[in-house]
């Protein structure tokens, strides 16, 4: 029988600018509007063309929120739970943070599994070249703005929306965590 693993989790590896311009590598290369050539893969495109009209599938997609998400409005209760005021979509830093806490230097994403792409080599061959192509493109402007960021010295934590979703409490752990450092590891 397996042994009894220990339920914390462990920490992940820390990200470096190497590692990060090896993510940004490994996505197709896409220009800032989106559009670009495919890069070639092994794998048989899955999609099969959409089922919805295009007035239908238009509909659809208008009522889709960029900014004030439910997501984005449950990190921003946790943040505000623990006594912190936080700027909503600051213009003026990379990627336009959804939450920022400028005197602490942090900036907080708060991304849709979809949009951002949560597992996407698992299935990015389900999207017609289209999706997949705005979806890499979102990806790749996550990492070079994740280390834009770091680099100017700030703090980014990134929160996934099916995180949000499974284990909120979780999340607000976390945040407090990295928000509200205990005294004796200052």
């Amino acid at each position: 029988m397996g042994e009894r693993r220990d339920s914390t989790k462990p920490t992940p590896p820390k990200t470096t600018r190497r590692t990060m311009r090896r993510r940004a590598k490994n996505l197709p290369q896409v220009d800032r509007a989106g559009e670009g050539t495919a890069v070639p893969r092994p794998q048989v495109r899955l999609h099969r063309g959409d089922i919805m009209t295009p007035e239908k599938r238009s509909a659809l997609m208008s009522r889709i929120r960029g900014k004030n998400t439910g997501p984005e409005r449950a990190v921003g209760a946790i943040v505000a739970g623990l006594g912190l005021k936080a700027e909503l979509h600051a213009r003026d830093l990379p990627g336009r943070p959804d939450l920022v806490l400028r005197r602490r230097r942090i900036a907080v994403f708060v991304d849709g599994d979809f949009w951002h792409g949560w597992r996407f080599p698992v299935w990015r061959n389900k999207l017609s070249e289209k999706w997949e192509l705005k979806i890499a493109a979102n990806r790749r402007r996550d990492l070079l703005n994740h280390a834009r960021l770091r680099r100017a010295g700030w703090l980014v934590i990134r929160i996934w929306e099916h995180q949000l979703e499974r284990d909120p409490e979780g999340v607000a752990t976390r945040l407090r965590a990295v928000l509200l450092p205990s005294k004796s590891s200052r």
